[in-house]
């Protein structure tokens, strides 16, 4: 590799500079996921840095999950988690691309199915409706399985169901000039029954992060409920 002098008067630490350089070279596809990157040594040579700058460099990549250390073997591209900032709403098609991955999208089944009481206090459904709309999907990124997904509308959105579901349900909502504005969330740990291991490729009982929410819209109106079963070694939460 060609030597590199970072910037030793920038305000930022030099481990964080060489942090951001190694992750724009894997974004960009110089290292692609599960490459080996070049050794703690030829790093300290192409950089002009410590063995200890480099260290603790690896060492934060490392936690971030961008990168994974196999002992005897150096150090490797881990496949990218995708994360989600809780203070925004930002559907799954948004993550994927500001992590370049590319979304992908298997619907389950999307249908009317009665209404809970929960749904009832959840979505302030008038006593009226005995219906909502039911969207379940696996959501994956680069082609792996990331999250099941069911999403319930109250039955004024039943043209939901006419409409290619393998996108973005924001995407469509827009078109009817529908904005998902704000939510409220709730993360818990639970556990895959065999149905869901089978669909997210993990084990039976393997732990997932659960997050239900309430999405409102432009005019503070609930707009659906979500329950997400997630990969927590795909996906992160950023509060």
């Amino acid at each position: 590799m060609k030597k590199q002098i970072l910037k030793s008067e920038s305000y930022s630490p030099l481990y964080r500079q060489l942090m951001q350089k190694l992750r724009s070279d894997i974004q960009s596809g110089v290292y692609p996921v599960h490459s080996r990157i070049p050794s703690e040594q030829e790093l300290c040579e192409t950089y002009q840095v410590s063995r200890v700058t480099v260290r603790k460099a690896l060492a934060e990549l490392t936690r971030e999950g961008l990168l994974q250390r196999h002992q005897g073997k150096g150090t490797f591209v881990g496949v990218p988690r995708l994360c989600k900032d809780l203070k925004d709403v930002t559907s799954f098609h948004d993550s994927c691309r500001m992590m370049n991955c590319t979304p992908g999208t298997r619907v389950i089944h999307a249908q009317m199915t009665r209404a809970t009481q929960e749904d009832r206090r959840d979505l302030l459904l008038e006593e009226a409706e005995e219906q909502v709309v039911e969207v379940v999907r696996l959501r994956l990124a680069d082609g792996a399985p990331v999250m099941l997904e069911t999403n319930r509308f109250p039955s004024s959105y039943a043209y939901l169901l006419e409409e290619d579901l393998t996108g973005s349900l924001y995407a469509l909502l827009q078109e009817h000039e529908v904005e998902a504005a704000q939510a409220m969330h709730e993360v818990s740990l639970c556990y895959a029954n065999a149905q869901q291991a089978r669909q997210l490729e993990v084990e039976p009982g393997g732990a997932l992060l659960c997050l239900r929410e309430i999405i409102y819209d432009q005019h503070s109106r609930p707009l659906h409920t979500s329950l997400q079963l997630i990969r927590g070694d795909r996906f992160t939460f950023r509060i």
